[in-house]
């Protein structure tokens, strides 16, 4: 009876020994030095020049510096859920945890102290890059004989788990585990917390806002010139514009990491939520680009290749700047889905009527309008206030209203006065049959206004229309009447 006592009030091995945490893709699923970097650049443009000084000094001596300049959101970082569960649980058994990390001293300082889990925190600081073997010599310093557990995610750490009394892993590499195989390391726990990488790709690259580029077939349809070899060419240039498109899209993800992680829906996206590293970002962005561009150069007329320039310069400035400008953004925004009836024209060889430009101006317009409008109702009910650095205030809703429905409304004044001309009868054997469309539009748009109103409008109107029943009707319905009219 007494030995069993004694037994059982024996210390866990396991629970002696403390819990080192590796921080970057592990308790973090992103690198908090990239974060860092990315809210450098679209912040402090002139100090992340000097990053290409700083890292001649030495890894440590970046993330001292970078760190010294932006300070990332800790709250909203993108934490592994299952492994922070797991440390809580650990600490809740009176565990030792230890943050043990390659990321600067201010940082991880942050981390912890939000965190409220661990007992101490060892880091770079400046002088020298606490990982790999540099991080294997400072926990035996400070740990001595009596060892250590460890959790981490690549290779760096492979010298820690392979001293480690118990080698845990957190969304690990895939590099990792042939390495660990080799050695002949075994693993005591993995905490998975990731998106499959198909679902996160097709995700990034937002294949939902390909919609928005069957404007491309605008021209080539109004013209009614559906000859194969540009019906071929506007197939090609839907897809090259399509590509460009989703890497600006990506460029911008990288650039909004830190507010979109403070978003209710954006901090859902792949590289906000770090289910894809900013490395791969950056793969794909290149190979689309350039699959976009090698299409144009070989197949397209040059003309084409202009829009598409134009395009890219205008979505990466936007990206960059323009879109915290008021009112310049929705411009640009209505302007770029009258780029892609122009780069569809190109493409196809087919003239764009200056009504289709004015047409499409002022629709385009009012839909740009119908975003900001919505984000603005969607926060007003929330109670919150703008954060996105866009520059509106939820007290110009009524103001963008205004702007909204009226471009809206001469958009659909533009149409009538296009289908009174005469130039229509050369294309429509019943020209009066298109003022069918006009109710149709009105209804549309009303609906979508209205919608938008009583804050049930997504926030991406293309989206909505691509999606809604009721638009998709109005849409079939259209169609009807303008194959009605020219038969």
């Amino acid at each position: 009876m007494q030995e069993q006592t004694q037994t059982e009030l024996l210390p866990d091995v396991a629970l002696r020994r403390p819990l080192c945490v590796d921080l970057d893709g592990t308790l973090v699923k992103s690198d908090t030095l990239v974060d860092s970097l990315l809210v450098l650049v679209r912040t402090h443009p002139r100090s992340a020049v000097k990053t290409f000084r700083w890292v001649l000094d030495g890894k440590a001596t970046l993330k001292a510096r970078v760190g010294n300049v932006v300070s990332l959101d800790v709250a909203h970082l993108p934490y592994n859920r299952p492994l922070l569960a797991f440390l809580e649980q650990e600490r809740a058994r009176g565990r030792r945890i230890y943050l043990t990390t390659g990321a600067d001293a201010k940082l991880a300082g942050k981390i912890a102290a939000y965190l409220g889990i661990f007992d101490a925190v060892l880091s770079s600081n400046g002088d020298k890059n606490l990982t790999g073997e540099n991080k294997l010599a400072g926990l035996r310093a400070e740990f001595g004989d009596e060892g250590f557990d460890y959790i981490g995610n690549a290779g760096p750490d492979l010298p820690l788990l392979q001293h480690a009394g118990e080698a845990m892993l957190a969304n690990p590499h895939a590099s990792l585990q042939g390495k660990l195989k080799s050695r002949k390391i075994s693993i005591g726990r993995n905490f998975e917390d990731r998106t499959s990488r198909r679902k996160a790709f097709l995700k990034a690259i937002r294949l939902h806002q390909w919609a928005k580029n069957v404007l491309i077939f605008v021209p080539l349809l109004l013209a009614h010139a559906l000859k194969l070899p540009l019906i071929l060419n506007a197939i090609l240039a839907f897809f090259c514009f399509s590509l460009c498109a989703s890497a600006t899209y990506i460029v911008n993800d990288l650039l909004d990491i830190e507010a979109d992680r403070r978003h209710p829906r954006k901090r859902l996206r792949p590289f906000a939520a770090g289910d894809l590293q900013v490395s791969t970002g950056v793969a794909i962005i290149v190979a689309f680009l350039a699959a976009a561009f090698a299409g144009t150069f070989l197949f397209l007329p040059r003309e084409f290749l202009g829009w598409l320039v134009l395009y890219l310069v205008v979505t990466l400035s936007y990206s960059l700047a323009l879109k915290r400008i008021v009112l310049v953004d929705v411009i640009l925004l209505s302007g770029l889905y009258t780029v892609r009836m122009l780069a569809g024209g190109a493409a196809t060889s087919t003239g764009i009527s200056t009504w289709l430009a004015g047409f499409s101006v002022f629709l385009f317009f009012s839909l740009a309008m119908v975003k900001r409008f919505s984000e603005l109702q969607n926060l007003r009910e929330r109670g919150n206030t703008p954060s996105n650095g866009r520059g509106y205030l939820v007290a110009d809703i009524e103001q963008l209203r205004s702007f909204g429905t009226a471009s809206a409304y001469a958009s659909v004044v533009v149409f009538a006065m296009y289908i009174s001309g005469s130039n229509v009868t050369t294309l429509y054997a019943h020209p009066v049959r298109m003022w069918l469309i006009v109710p149709l539009m009105l209804l549309w748009i009303s609906r979508v206004w209205l919608l938008a109103s009583r804050g049930k409008m997504n926030e991406d109107p293309v989206i909505f229309a691509v999606t809604d029943r009721m638009s998709l009707l109005i849409g079939l319905a259209v169609v009807v009447v303008a194959i009605f009219a020219a038969i």
